[in-house]
């Protein structure tokens, strides 16, 4: 069966065919009126039905981007990493120029591509308010990375001579300063919440710098809350997985590759499943050291969380997790996330999201270290260490206003004059050498007494022109 889609003045055919290797593809063909796109719905439909239908060969955009995910995509890509690709596929490339031939494509049609992008509406996503808002400059960074991606393995498949995305220009993206919290306001946030789990999560990403994803999926055997280490200054985390929902297309596509768990979905119409998966990079796996008193609040929130157990007994789900939902269930990112943003709307906080307390977390590390950045490095789990120099190394004002008076401290405090002002120790001094010293300079330095007996000679010439 094929269906249509409506974009904005135009009608698209979407119908599914299988490929030479039997694996079931999907086909845009985009028409310029309804009733020529019901026309060809009902010829595809009537070809399918009676067994004519000829498969089309590899010719446009979405042939390729068909083979792209699944021969390069399944191979290269984590979860997340597949699910936001695809859809970036799905709402904003096939839609639009899914049916240019390939060999139509030139660097000037993907300029135009690009143009065109910046007045199409973003897909609105469940729960999320986003009808009137434009593709943001960095999703449009996001699509040309896919595309130029694809068209390079098109070269080397030899379905393209060359890459018409590597020459398109692309609109101007200025990268944002994230704002974060002060340690002043997060500590402010922290009295004011009375949700002890968001508190919790609050202070494992701000001492221990940790990911959302990597918060909710923590797990008691990764954590050494023991009575001994914590005396010894010991007490660690270890993070080695992440919790995240993918899309059940995405875990039968990769093979459920990297996932360590797939945790029983509430609702069996979900299209989407929470999993417990790998890290994205090997950097990601790592020790992390507790401060005590976060140690001693995790010891706590365990004896909390068994006495839990005992109460609901056979209904209390136990996947170890550390921040779960009070009958033991995962707890996912966003619904922490809008706990948070309910926390700082409720309180009048300035405006952050909750992965901003990771960057404050490393700005007041790089502050405390002296801005030992490998020390850092090794607790955010970045596999650059230009990624903590550039994106978190927050410069506060605090410190910016020290530099103001420490300078005012050195150079200008007691200055009658401040621009005529010259340090003490800069000034020059006056040299009022003695005979002896002259003598015994001249002695030393020959060449210097044959300088100086070539100008004394100089000034005699000059001085008898000048009487006669």
């Amino acid at each position: 069966m094929a269906s249509i889609v409506k974009r904005k003045s135009k009608y698209a055919v979407v119908y599914f065919y299988d490929d030479e290797q039997g694996e079931k593809r999907q086909k845009w063909e985009t028409w310029g009126t309804l009733k020529e796109a019901k026309k060809r719905k009902a010829q595809i439909e009537l070809k399918q039905a009676s067994g004519t239908f000829v498969r089309p060969s590899l010719k446009t955009v979405s042939d390729l981007l068909y083979d792209f995910v699944e021969l390069y995509g399944v191979s290269k890509w984590a979860l997340s990493t597949f699910d936001g690709k695809k859809a970036l596929i799905d709402n904003y490339i096939n839609p639009i120029i899914g049916d240019v031939k390939l060999s139509d494509l030139t660097p000037r049609m993907m300029d135009n591509y690009y143009l065109k992008l910046q007045k199409v509406k973003r897909a609105s996503r469940t729960g999320e308010g986003t009808e009137d808002e434009y593709i943001s400059t960095r999703n449009i960074i996001e699509i040309h990375k896919v595309l130029n991606c694809a068209f390079n393995q098109a070269v080397r498949w030899e379905c393209l001579e060359n890459n018409p995305a590597s020459r398109a220009t692309l609109p101007h993206y200025e990268k944002k300063t994230r704002d974060i919290w002060t340690a002043d306001e997060l500590f402010h946030a922290l009295e004011v919440c009375d949700d002890d789990r968001l508190t919790l999560a609050i202070h494992l990403a701000f001492s221990c710098s940790l990911r959302l994803g990597e918060i909710v999926g923590l797990t008691w055997d990764c954590v050494d809350i023991e009575e001994e280490s914590i005396l010894a200054n010991n007490a660690s985390l270890y993070v080695n997985k992440e919790l995240t929902r993918a899309s059940k297309v995405a875990l039968e596509k990769l093979d459920n590759k990297d996932v360590l768990k797939v945790f029983p979905a509430v609702f069996s119409s979900n299209s989407t499943a929470l999993v417990l998966k790998k890290p994205k990079t090997k950097s990601s796996v790592r020790r992390v050291w507790l401060p005590v008193t976060v140690a001693r609040m995790l010891a706590d929130w365990k004896e909390e969380q068994e006495e839990m157990k005992e109460i609901l007994g056979g209904e209390y789900y136990d996947y170890n997790l550390v921040i779960a939902l009070p009958n033991g269930r995962p707890l996912e990112g966003q619904v922490l996330s809008r706990s948070f943003s309910s926390l700082i709307r409720a309180n009048d906080l300035p405006n952050v999201v909750f992965h901003s307390l990771r960057h404050t977390s490393t700005t007041y590390k790089l502050k405390l270290n002296k801005g030992d950045m490998k020390a850092v490095q090794g607790d955010t789990g970045h596999a650059q260490l230009k990624m903590v120099s550039d994106v978190y190394s927050h410069i506060l004002d605090e410190d910016r206003r020290n530099n103001a008076a420490k300078f005012e401290e050195a150079f200008y405090q007691g200055a009658s004059d401040p621009a005529l002002l010259t340090p003490k120790q800069s000034q020059p001094t006056t040299l009022e050498p003695t005979t002896e010293k002259l003598v015994e300079m001249l002695q030393s330095t020959p060449e210097l007494a044959a300088q100086l007996l070539k100008m004394l000679s100089g000034l005699n010439s000059s001085t008898s022109a000048a009487v006669s």
